[in-house]
């Protein structure tokens, strides 16, 4: 009786332990405390409701215009007068920045000037770098923008004369295999889609897709629809619950794929995530497997504005959209989550990071922050994929983001479910602080066994590296783990409300590893991509991974003969 007791009472104890873990099927308690957080500034000055990682290594951030002063006063307006501590200028929206550069190098940021309202809007990468931005709130709505990063931090937002066809607000943006050719979806009460540039006089193109997808009294739940290109170059759209493989070039749905299980949605204001699964050289990259986690329950929406927070969703959908069997594949997160980022680590596992666990996005409509990060590992066998990270004490609720840097650690910022900078008297303030979380492969006990040194050789002459060619990477290890050398070669997005545009990740093929005399520095042949469907032209991050760790990324272009 005595031993009985004993295993009952070390029972309990046990259980006990798992519940403070939130224990759930396939969510180890080790991993728990993985990575740690670090802060790196307290005050970036403008909420960052959209931010991207550009190849100078700078990170651009920007919040709308109308949101009133921001935390970043300027000493002149952009157009020369001065901004004095009269009170007409300090309540002057034009006295303050609502776009900084963050610099990673010096941790520091600097003013830009965004002149048009860039609220909920959307962007891509074109192969020079440059970052094209379109869309936004009212004098916004149809303008395009450019920033063109550079080393001296003298660049800054320009904007173009031409103008989108349609009003493009919560609209997506991706970059397609065409050369600087970039499709822009939805938006509120945009059921079209447009290109940028355009050809001769080409407008919008009506998508019926949208009209069956709008969700009135729900807000839409189709804005900020998920796009991904297929490697054979078809776009995959995702909106509400039901998505589409649309040739563009034809104007034509080639595939209608079934519903996502369940009930809920999985779009804006629901405002669940997605990504795009990394490719493999193995199968040619041809599997092309997407991947949508969370959103919101039916009836979210309009419950919040009554002041009822209903749980989120917990489930993810896995769907190969190739070949001809596409059924999704659901799985359970470890809780219910909205408004989260997903993004593709060097190492191929996706990142859950932000958001809440109950409402839906919009002002004030969520409760309930998500704190802790889930990493999940698509080549784990079912139920075993998930687990929990460390985690962090700042609330990222509606409008904030999160990217991949090129050290591998995820930078972190923005906040601000309120119509103006609010940090009083409410449950979520507005966040200005920013963040870097360290995922655990970046420890220094790892450093052994980190590629280190990486360097990236090609033919003489050429300014990047042609689909289907070959080229060299050279690096340092001291000691190899159990697994093959991987190189990945990831396309960093531009990130806002939930949707990390353009990101995809390319595992390559690589041949004729050269070991030298002492064993530590070896020389790879690696292949590029073989076009542009799979990877379309321009500045990715290169990551040497051993068995798990990365190296250090280096930036690398890839461009059409």
């Amino acid at each position: 009786m005595a031993n009985h007791n004993h295993f009952s009472a070390v029972l309990i104890v046990l259980l006990l332990q798992c519940i403070q873990l939130s224990c759930v099927v396939g969510v180890s308690p080790p991993t728990q405390t993985g990575g740690r957080w670090e802060l790196l500034l307290n005050n970036t000055g403008v909420v960052a409701m959209h931010m991207a990682l550009t190849r100078h290594n700078t990170v651009v951030v920007f919040d709308q215009t109308s949101a009133g002063p921001s935390q970043y006063k300027l000493r002149r307006r952009f157009g020369g007068e001065r901004c004095t501590l009269a009170h007409a200028d300090n309540i002057d929206p034009d006295c303050y920045a609502h776009s900084v550069e963050y610099d990673i190098s010096r941790n520091e940021v600097r003013a830009l000037r965004l002149s048009s309202d860039a609220w909920c809007s959307s962007g891509s990468f074109l192969s020079n770098g440059t970052l094209l931005q379109t869309g936004g709130h009212g004098s916004g709505s149809r303008r395009i923008r450019k920033f063109r990063p550079c080393k001296d931090r003298h660049c800054d937002w320009s904007e173009s004369h031409s103008l989108l066809s349609n009003d493009r607000w919560y609209a997506s943006n991706l970059i397609l295999p065409e050369h600087d050719r970039v499709i822009v979806v939805g938006g509120r009460r945009a059921f079209t889609y447009e290109f940028v540039p355009k050809m001769g006089k080409e407008k919008a193109f009506d998508l019926p897709f949208l009209h069956r997808t709008f969700d009135d009294r729900e807000g839409g739940n189709n804005l900020y629809p998920f796009l991904h290109l297929s490697s054979d170059g078809n776009l995959f759209i995702f909106a509400n619950r039901d998505s589409v493989l649309f040739n563009y070039r034809r104007n034509k749905v080639v595939k209608t794929f079934p519903r996502i299980p369940g009930r809920g949605s999985r779009n804006y204001p629901s405002t669940g995530s997605s990504v795009i699964l990394p490719l493999d050289h193995a199968d040619r990259f041809r599997k092309v497997e997407v991947m949508v986690c969370g959103g919101s329950a039916t009836g979210a929406y309009r419950a919040a504005g009554r002041g009822r927070f209903v749980k989120g969703l917990q489930s993810c959908g896995r769907m190969v959209i190739t070949g001809n069997t596409n059924k999704w594949k659901m799985e359970q997160m470890p809780e219910p989550r909205l408004m989260h980022d997903m993004l593709i680590l060097p190492t191929g596992n996706i990142l859950i990071i932000n958001g809440a666990k109950t409402g839906s996005a919009g002002w004030g409509n969520a409760r309930n922050a998500s704190i802790r990060p889930f990493l999940y590992n698509p080549k784990n066998k079912p139920n075993r994929r998930f687990s929990v990270l460390k985690s962090t004490k700042i609330a990222r609720m509606y409008h904030s983001s999160a990217i991949v840097l090129t050290d591998g650690r995820i930078l972190v910022a923005g906040g601000n479910p309120h119509r103006n900078y609010t940090f009083e008297h409410v449950h979520y303030p507005t966040e200005l602080r920013l963040q870097a979380y360290h995922p655990d492969y970046t420890e220094p006990k790892y450093d052994g066994q980190r590629p280190t040194n990486v360097s990236i050789h090609y033919a003489q002459g050429d300014h990047g590296i042609k689909y289907g060619k070959q080229f060299t990477v050279r690096f340092k290890l001291e000691r190899r783990r159990s697994g093959v050398l991987e190189f990945n070669a990831y396309a960093p997005p531009f990130t806002t409300h939930s949707i990390s545009m353009n990101q995809r990740l390319l595992k390559l093929k690589n041949r004729n590893t050269e070991i030298d005399s002492n064993g530590q520095w070896i020389s790879t042949v690696v292949e590029a991509p073989p076009s542009p469907n799979v990877a379309p032209a321009g500045f990715y991050l290169l990551t040497v991974v051993n068995g798990g760790i990365p190296s250090v990324s280096r930036w690398i272009r890839f461009i059409n003969s």
